[in-house]
């Protein structure tokens, strides 16, 4: 009977030990090699930051856009003014409503500021109260 046949893995290893070395010797070579760039320096100011700008919607559709009070057929156009000296990402408008509003009078105010070149459009319930008592 024959011994069962064994691998011998000593030339193997050597094998690899040889081609680790050349990899280690190698790999510092190809690091310097690659472009390398500072990133931009950070501008000195940016400038003012535009004010957020709230539409608010009263239970009577009564608007108001940053507690002034429009009509409105003034939106469109005043809207339009605000988002033209505004870089685009910043062209962000918050729609304040009471929880009791229907819904179709939100949807225009929203298709009118996206009209007037608003790209964002938040939406924020009004926390205040939602009949007005007399």
């Amino acid at each position: 009977m024959s011994p069962p046949p064994d691998i011998n893995v000593t030339p193997l290893i050597d094998v690899l030990l040889v081609l680790l070395i050349i990899f280690m010797v190698i790999q510092p070579h190809r690091e310097a090699q690659l472009p390398v760039r500072a990133p931009a320096p950070a501008p000195g100011e940016l400038g003012p930051q535009p004010e957020t700008l709230i539409l608010t919607v009263s239970g009577d559709m009564q608007l108001e856009l940053n507690s002034k009070h429009i009509e409105v057929g003034e939106l469109l156009p005043l809207l339009e003014g605000l988002m033209e000296r505004r870089p685009l990402y910043t062209r962000t408008l918050f729609i304040k409503a009471p929880p009791l509003l229907a819904y179709g009078p939100v949807v225009l105010l929203i298709d009118l500021a996206k009209g007037a070149g608003v790209l964002t459009i938040g939406l924020v319930q009004d926390e205040g109260p939602t009949e007005k008592s007399g």
